[in-house]
């Protein structure tokens, strides 16, 4: 079981730059969206970095639901860079931007569909050392802070794919409760509705153990493995989570509309 490295607390986005300065780093790429850019989750991390003396370059042009394209435009940026870590500030379309411009600017010489699932891609293995990745989300459905994967769509084939390996995954998650507060009511609202598909999704998987054939080498083993009884137990609680709070939430929210 491979378990991610999170940091939660009120305001933890103020320590990212003293966990940069702690890995060694001199040069970062801070990716973002445009609408973020101008918001307090993002100074906050710019102020952090300075403070601490972090020589960084801002690429604000991630699309929220992303396709190749804008992952190869965020590729062509961090290769140009030649940064020695990234840092990723916003939803899972941020990050998982961040995850693909990590992993391309790594393995220069690589075709972009080398490493994109099959049988879309050839869905290589990730053999490259890529750099250091901390994550802070500012929404709280997708969970990228935690995965292994980036998804986008491809628009030639016209669906919805990704690039999934244990090696994109981000070195560290930064979860930080007041960013919600800078979040729209009905965003907030859906980031709960994610939270409430993935915990279904979760629990009911195919469970680890009826999934065949083995892999024939552990690089090969796919990032997601199934059901098992740890994740049980947190789909579980998400779900208990989200029935006690989504709908007085919605219910506040629809007030205030009123």
């Amino acid at each position: 079981m491979a378990v991610s490295t999170i940091r939660y607390g009120a305001g933890v986005t103020k320590e990212v730059g003293m966990d940069l300065q702690n890995m060694g780093a001199k040069n970062v790429c801070l990716m973002t969206d445009k609408n973020l850019s101008h918001l307090p989750p993002v100074q906050t991390v710019m102020d952090s970095l300075v403070k601490n003396g972090i020589n960084f370059k801002v690429y604000d042009h991630v699309r929220v639901e992303p396709t190749d394209t804008s992952f190869m435009e965020a590729i062509e940026f961090a290769k140009k860079g030649a940064f020695d870590a990234f840092l990723a500030v916003g939803g899972g379309s941020t990050i998982d931007t961040c995850k693909a411009a990590n992993l391309y600017s790594s393995s220069p010489d690589s075709d972009f569909l080398d490493y994109v699932n099959a049988p879309i891609g050839k869905g290589k293995p990730v053999t490259v050392p890529l750099k250091p990745l901390i994550a802070v989300p500012t929404t709280s459905g997708t969970g990228s802070e935690t995965t292994g994967v980036a998804i986008f769509d491809y628009e030639h084939l016209k669906v919805k794919t990704g690039i999934a390996s244990r090696a994109i995954k981000p070195t560290l998650g930064l979860v930080d409760p007041l960013h919600t507060l800078h979040m729209p009511g009905r965003v907030v609202a859906n980031s709960g509705f994610d939270v409430l598909c993935h915990a279904l999704e979760s629990y009911t998987a195919l469970p680890y153990h009826m999934r065949s054939p083995c892999p024939s080498s552990p690089i090969t083993r796919p990032a997601y493995q199934g059901s098992n009884p740890i994740s049980d137990i947190w789909a579980v609680h998400a779900l208990r989570i989200v029935a006690k709070y989504l709908k007085r939430y919605s219910r506040s929210l629809t007030s205030e509309e009123e």
